[in-house]
């Protein structure tokens, strides 16, 4: 722009050299004029410019909660997510069964990367990939759509199991769901949904094929599945009632179905009750759940029912339930948001020279996969955690369990009735 400034100028010092009857008559002095406006146009019209490019850029902003969040005014947003979970571990079960799994173990529980954000029109998307195990595998992969009270999804996310299993692994209160989560195979499959969410009523429900590591040309399995939440608050208190159903038909002609868990933590690989493969060409789940967050107390509970349907056994029902409490030492509060816990925000981090979030929680764990003259074995774990979050994306866990089993699919010296005990540490950072 400077260098337009200078024939301004120069100009501006011929005339005023010129006598004014000159600059009347002279047509040089006319052109010199109309040269000069000519520039001026100009460099008004590059400031324009200047300027709205000053305005197009602060039309993006950042937010920074963990990672860089972008986002613009018509709609535009970008994000780059994950998490890392460590976990050490010790099961102490009888000296009679020699497993190669008891004992000492570790594992890096879960180590996910993806992106999220949303696009101009109510859109948005997410894409997570797993690598813990090895192979980098999917977690949620989808895009919906907004609009009103009303969200779609088409792609691969949850299919409405229920509190434990909808509320990310980043916020339980144990290194582990219940025992039924596992036990009944609960896990993200591809589908389409639609969700209502009100002021105090949620109401879910989709049709779901297989994960996207199963699917091939023919679907091993259809499904639907539904889910109703009401979760009114009351003085300041979260209320939390729902109920889900659940309809799983098996197409392959040989298919079955095998329910088992490990004991309250992942990183071992040994299963004291199992039911074995079962012939079946369905499954049938229905689902209760209860919970409510009073200030730093909470409590939590759920039952399930799974039926196997076509089975030459006849059918048969199992069945597991939680009921669960904590309170937090430090005065927080148990998040929760779309009908599932959600983050716990510390009220005093170490970024604020305080000591973080320390909450203290206990568990019965209850699972029966004894029925139709199949023998599973039963569970009740009795546990307890000591969660420490020194700020919002940080956690370190303490876990023990006192699982009694009985009909253990293992036995030990004979014997299929006994306990154990297991303890864990865990290392957690997310963003």
């Amino acid at each position: 722009m400077h260098k337009l400034m200078m024939p301004i100028l120069l100009g501006a010092t011929a005339l005023t050299a010129v006598p004014a009857h000159a600059q009347e008559k002279d047509p040089q002095v006319d052109a010199l004029i109309a040269e000069i406006q000519a520039l001026r146009a100009e460099v008004a019209e590059l400031r324009g410019e200047v300027e709205a490019g000053k305005a197009a850029k602060a039309d993006t902003a950042i937010k920074f909660k963990a990672t860089p969040e972008l986002s613009t005014d018509d709609g535009w947003k970008f994000k780059v997510r994950g998490r890392m979970m460590y976990d050490a571990a010790t099961v102490d079960a009888p000296d009679a069964i020699d497993d190669a799994g008891l004992g000492f173990s570790n594992e890096m529980r879960r180590g996910r990367l993806g992106v999220e954000g949303d696009m101009p029109g109510g859109f948005g998307y997410k894409a997570e990939l797993e690598f813990a195990g090895g192979d980098a595998e999917f977690t949620d992969a989808y895009v919906s759509y907004e609009k009103g009270d009303m969200e779609f999804i088409v792609g691969q996310h949850n299919n409405f199991q229920g509190l434990a299993e909808l509320t990310s692994s980043l916020h339980t209160q144990f290194f582990e769901r219940a025992a039924f989560t596992d036990a009944f195979g609960f896990e993200r499959r591809v589908g389409v949904s639609a969700q209502y969410k009100g002021d105090n009523l949620l109401v879910q429900g989709g049709l779901f094929t297989d994960a996207i590591g199963d699917l091939d040309e023919n679907n091993n399995s259809n499904g639907v599945d539904g889910r109703i939440v009401f979760m009114p608050e009351m003085g300041g208190n979260q209320l939390h009632f729902g109920g889900s159903a659940h309809y799983r038909a098996l197409n392959d002609a040989a298919s079955s179905v095998r329910y088992r868990v490990r004991p309250a933590v992942h990183s071992t690989d040994v299963r004291f009750i199992n039911t074995g493969a079962i012939g079946a060409t369905s499954e049938t789940g229905l689902g209760l759940e209860a919970a409510g967050i009073f200030g730093p107390l909470y409590v939590a509970g759920e039952t399930f029912w799974q039926k196997v349907g076509g089975s030459p056994a006849g059918d048969p029902t199992f069945f597991g339930a939680y009921l669960e409490g904590g309170y937090f030492l430090t005065g927080e509060s148990r998040g929760y948001k779309g009908g599932k816990f959600d983050r716990v925000k510390v009220a005093n981090g170490f970024d604020k020279g305080g000591i973080g979030s320390i909450g203290i929680n206990a568990r019965w764990d209850y699972l029966d996969l004894n029925d139709a003259g199949i023998v599973g074995g039963t569970q009740n774990a009795y546990q307890a955690s000591l969660n420490w979050k020194p700020v919002d994306y940080v956690l370190f866990g303490l876990n023990f369990a006192h699982i009694v089993y009985g009909d253990a699919a293992i036995p030990a010296a004979g014997d299929r009735d006994y306990s154990v005990n297991v303890l864990g540490l865990r290392g957690q950072v997310d963003f």
